[in-house]
């Protein structure tokens, strides 16, 4: 692993997740959602997720983005303050609203349906790199899903990522391709925005299946080899493990712990925040990658995107020995 700036301040966050945040609405049991009569409200968003998850394993963590000036606006804002997530630099727009995404549990998986569209976060922009918490983090994360929100989204990201507009913090990048999103986009904008951005972070996080389905590139080594000069690149591999490629060429693979999983949404969010956890307190990449199963497990054993339990005592708990 290697080792972040110290520029962060003592009391600031180390950590800054940037993305759209939504409500979640969603059955409480296995049940498809058209049968329901009543659905349970929660709040979701990769890189809100990734946010609580690093504070619950005890780091400073701010979440920017913008929400609608709506009761779920609120909800969003209240739900990330009430995990200990700085949201003092969010935006609340006056006219556009707050996106929501439905949860569908169905046999062969839970399917999510956006209502996303025109939403307040589609109008953040190149602007947002000016806040300064950025420059004074140690750490930016940021994923994919908000390249393909709208044109401005994207300014933001290459702005961010490619051009390095705040050059203090690492850049960590989860390329989190969601193909529906991308419909509205030019054809065939996906695979070069996302392979652009993916190559001008320091971490990467990307999925097999996701590489093969961009690139057509779907074994570990030929995903590392076309992602540098990305410094540190994680390609994840579902049930079976999750592969770990240093700057240095170091190479290591850490098998998934067998785990009882309720739903997957929100676990590939928990894994990164696991892995980044451990990079911040500079351990190595072993230790970031069991990490992160543990905390993408915790995850997959309920039916909320961050379980409000996964912390370093909980960990401990449910995955023996002492992470």
């Amino acid at each position: 692993m290697f080792v972040p700036s110290s520029r962060t301040s003592p009391h600031g966050p180390e950590v800054v997740c940037l993305g759209e945040s939504m409500a979640v609405l969603g059955p409480v049991d296995a049940s498809p959602l058209r049968r329901q009569t009543q659905l349970s409200l929660g709040v979701g968003g990769a890189e809100s997720n990734v946010a609580c998850g690093l504070v619950a394993l005890g780091h400073r963590v701010a979440w920017v983005g913008r929400v609608g000036a709506d009761p779920l606006g609120r909800r969003v804002l209240d739900e990330l303050a009430g995990r200990g997530v700085d949201v003092s630099a969010v935006e609340t727009d006056p006219e556009r609203p707050t996106g929501v995404y439905f949860k569908d549990p169905a046999p062969d998986g839970t399917r999510t349906y956006y209502y996303r569209r025109d939403s307040a976060a589609t109008l953040m922009g190149p602007g947002l790199a000016r806040l300064p918490l950025l420059a004074s983090a140690r750490l930016l994360h940021v994923s994919g899903i908000t390249a393909a929100l709208s044109d401005s989204c994207a300014e933001l990201l290459a702005a961010l990522v490619v051009r390095r507009a705040v050059p203090g913090p690492l850049v960590s990048f989860d390329v989190n391709h969601r193909p529906a999103l991308w419909r509205h986009r030019p054809a065939g904008a996906a695979p070069a925005a996302l392979l652009d951005l993916a190559r001008a972070a320091d971490i990467v996080f990307v999925g097999r299946d996701e590489a093969e389905a961009l690139w057509d590139t779907g074994k570990p080594e030929e995903i590392r080899d076309l992602l540098r000069p990305a410094r540190v690149i994680v390609v994840k591999d579902a049930g079976h493990g999750a592969t770990s490629y240093g700057a240095d060429g170091t190479e290591i693979f850490v098998p998934t712990p067998a785990s009882r999983v309720v739903e997957r949404i929100g676990a590939g969010d928990a894994f990164a925040a696991g892995y980044l956890a451990a990079l911040l307190e500079d351990r190595d990449a072993a230790e970031g990658l069991h990490l992160g199963h543990r905390m993408a497990a915790a995850t997959l054993g309920t039916r909320e995107d961050v379980p409000t339990a996964a912390d370093r005592v909980e960990l401990r708990r449910l995955f023996p020995p002492d992470v």
